[in-house]
């Protein structure tokens, strides 16, 4: 089996931004890597950088079930059917007013960011289960911290991650399985606008991050019984805002003004 014992990691959205940072690293810290996206091309360069005897790569829908049960299969066969960590990642963004959103891009988000992600969690408990010491670990987003404006149903899908990811923290107990998420602030990845990125603040909780930072956060979380991962930290000074003074909060963002916070203000 070329995984040859060591530790495995299965991440999906693994061509660009996040998932790539992540394979890297996790590469490079000697574990063997699946590498799952719908861009193959961005598969295939990840292959040449981390090495092939590495990895596995492959296409993948994560809105697929049968898709993803058949990957999972492929890098099982590949590790003894074992999984450390399940690193559901892949996700999309669509923005704007959403009474200008054309519906089929509200249905998209829903099916790649939530369905995506309970397809890859429902397919890979039983690898997990099979693992001492594993980790079910999810992309959420700050923007699940509080409802954010203009992409109020990507918002949505990323706080049923959320959700998602406390309740089945508790569940999987039973067996030995870990849950846990990061939820990161304006990452420089392809997801956000260049405008976007080319105007973010230089400093604060929404200052542009780079993916690596994410994937240290689920290097870290691998060895944590942590549940929430902000990146950057301060993100969690919005999440106990929202539900102290969730009011004020609301009306931050109305006005505006939520993004020229300083560190540490709530």
């Amino acid at each position: 089996m070329p995984a040859s014992g060591r530790k495995s990691i299965f991440i999906t959205g693994a061509a660009s931004g996040i998932g790539r940072a992540t394979a890297r690293l996790f590469a490079e810290q000697g574990w063997f890597v699946g590498a799952y996206d719908r861009d193959t091309p961005g598969l295939t360069t990840l292959e040449g950088e981390i090495g092939a005897a590495n990895c596995i790569v492959g296409a993948l829908d994560v809105t697929d079930k049968k898709a993803f049960e058949a990957a999972l299969a492929a890098f099982a066969a590949q590790t003894g059917g074992q999984l450390d960590l399940l690193f559901n990642n892949a996700g999309i963004g669509r923005g704007g007013p959403f009474d200008q959103q054309p519906f089929e891009d509200i249905l998209e988000l829903v099916q790649v960011n939530l369905i995506g992600v309970l397809n890859g969690i429902h397919s890979a408990l039983p690898l997990l289960k099979a693992t001492p010491g594993s980790l079910c670990f999810t992309t959420s987003s700050s923007s699940a911290t509080y409802g954010m404006p203009n992409i109020a149903v990507y918002s949505a899908t990323k706080h049923a991650v959320k959700g998602l990811t406390e309740a089945l923290s508790i569940e999987f107990r039973a067996f030995g399985v870990r849950a846990a998420d990061t939820l990161p602030g304006l990452i420089d990845t392809a997801i956000i606008p260049r405008e976007a990125a080319d105007n973010a603040p230089k400093e604060g909780m929404f200052r542009l991050t780079p993916p690596s930072a994410v994937a240290q956060a689920v290097w870290d979380a691998y060895s944590s019984d942590k549940l929430h991962w902000y990146v950057p930290p301060e993100i969690e000074d919005l999440d106990k805002a929202a539900t102290l003074t969730p009011e004020a909060l609301r009306e931050q963002l109305a006005a505006g003004g939520l993004f020229n916070r300083q560190p540490g203000q709530t």
